[in-house]
């Protein structure tokens, strides 16, 4: 079998690292796979699926379109076209779609081509942004708006940025002509609460399957490092925070409102921060920028008392995964899928009441003296159970 996935990165971050570990598996088992990606830059190991659709300029262009037009999905028309014809000569048997929006595929070309090509199409939504006019989420403001027709978006500065026009009424018609009659179409979602919002939307007349993401155990565990040492934390209560990116939508701000509340036997680590955010953090919050290396990752969550995750808008943070495969416990803003992936361990907490939340923190360490019952519990995240049920769905 062949198989095609499509997806805005190749072997980095969540998204790019779920690909990879599906295309591992399958070839594996004698599958052939290519992993069409748009930006960014691939590991060496997994340069052997990767094929890039257009150029760093394509991307740039696209999202000049996106930011002054409100245009994203919508530019990339040239590199579209010629990855089309890339992907006839490839004659794949199956098509499998991530992250479609990123600023580098043109989804009027891309979907006038999967409605005539008569191959099995897998489409895993990991945010909101297939079935809204502008955003990928819309928790933070509570918008409701993707269930009858998306106008006067108040998300229109929020990803994926319009610093201009306001499309939004126009992109969700657009999107639901593009996405509906295609035949032979199943969508998978990481959690129920995301499938049951797509059950909602225009995509509802799809069959919708829950895969739960997984994670690879074989890295993600208990992993001795000086992490502590290094950073002077021997005697600390670590909390911990990754994200790719962070913002005030990630928690960012109410991590910075944490640290006020903590006493010296605490310290916050977060792990994702650009160069800027690294400069204004509190003396009690140690940063670390964004790093691709599992291995040290695995290090980091091993190291940590306790996961926090202050998202106020997800859909099955892979993040609570693997802290808990790390031995690590879980406390999480009750967020879409958020709760779903802090597993039967993993303390739920209402969104913004740090209050609690420091309650839950400190309740934990009396809980939770070592990591044995938590590395048992991460355990069944193992990605093994993804890749079987895609494969199911692939054929």
């Amino acid at each position: 079998m062949k198989i095609l996935m499509i997806n805005v990165v190749c072997g980095i971050r969540s998204t790019g690292r779920i690909c990879t570990d599906l295309a591992d598996a399958l070839t594996e088992q004698g599958h052939t796979v290519k992993i069409a990606y748009g930006r960014e830059e691939v590991p060496e190991n997994y340069k052997k699926y990767a094929h890039r659709i257009g150029s760093d300029l394509d991307v740039k262009m696209h999202g000049v379109k996106a930011r002054l037009f409100d245009g994203c999905g919508f530019g990339s028309k040239r590199a579209t076209i010629e990855f089309i014809e890339w992907v006839k000569d490839y004659d794949p048997d199956v098509i499998h779609l991530h992250n479609i929006h990123g600023y580098y595929i043109n989804i009027e070309v891309l979907f006038d081509y999967l409605r005539t090509c008569g191959k099995k199409i897998i489409w895993t939504l990991h945010d909101c942004w297939a079935f809204t006019g502008h955003c990928s989420h819309f928790d933070f403001v509570g918008c409701d708006r993707w269930k009858s027709g998306c106008h006067n978006c108040p998300q229109k500065k929020e990803y994926p940025r319009s610093i201009s026009f306001d499309n939004s009424k126009r992109n969700w018609i657009r999107k639901k002509e593009l996405f509906s009659g295609i035949k032979d179409l199943t969508i998978v979602t990481p959690s129920k609460w995301l499938a049951d919002l797509v059950r909602e939307s225009f995509l509802g007349c799809y069959d919708v399957k829950v895969v739960n993401n997984g994670i690879d155990t074989q890295v993600f565990k208990p992993t001795p490092s000086d992490f502590r040492k290094k950073n002077g934390l021997e005697s600390k209560i670590v909390i911990l925070g990754v994200a790719s990116v962070w913002d005030k939508r990630k928690g960012l701000d109410d991590f910075i409102e944490l640290a006020k509340s903590i006493d010296d036997n605490y310290k916050i680590v977060l792990v994702g921060l650009s160069d800027k955010q690294l400069k204004v953090l509190p003396d009690n919050i140690i940063g670390i920028k964004r790093t691709n290396s599992v291995k040290e990752l695995a290090e980091i969550y091993s190291a940590a008392d306790v996961f926090v995750n202050l998202t106020y808008e997800d859909n099955y943070p892979t993040v609570n995964l693997e802290a808990q495969a790390c031995g690590t416990p879980v406390t999480t803003y009750d967020t879409g899928g958020s709760p779903e992936s802090a597993g039967e361990t993993g303390i739920i907490v209402e969104k913004g009441n740090l209050n609690k939340m420091l309650f839950e923190i400190e309740k934990f360490r009396q809980i939770h003296p070592d990591n044995t019952e938590m590395q048992l519990l991460g355990m069944k995240y193992n990605k093994v159970q993804m890749i079987k049920e895609h494969i199911k769905i692939y054929e």
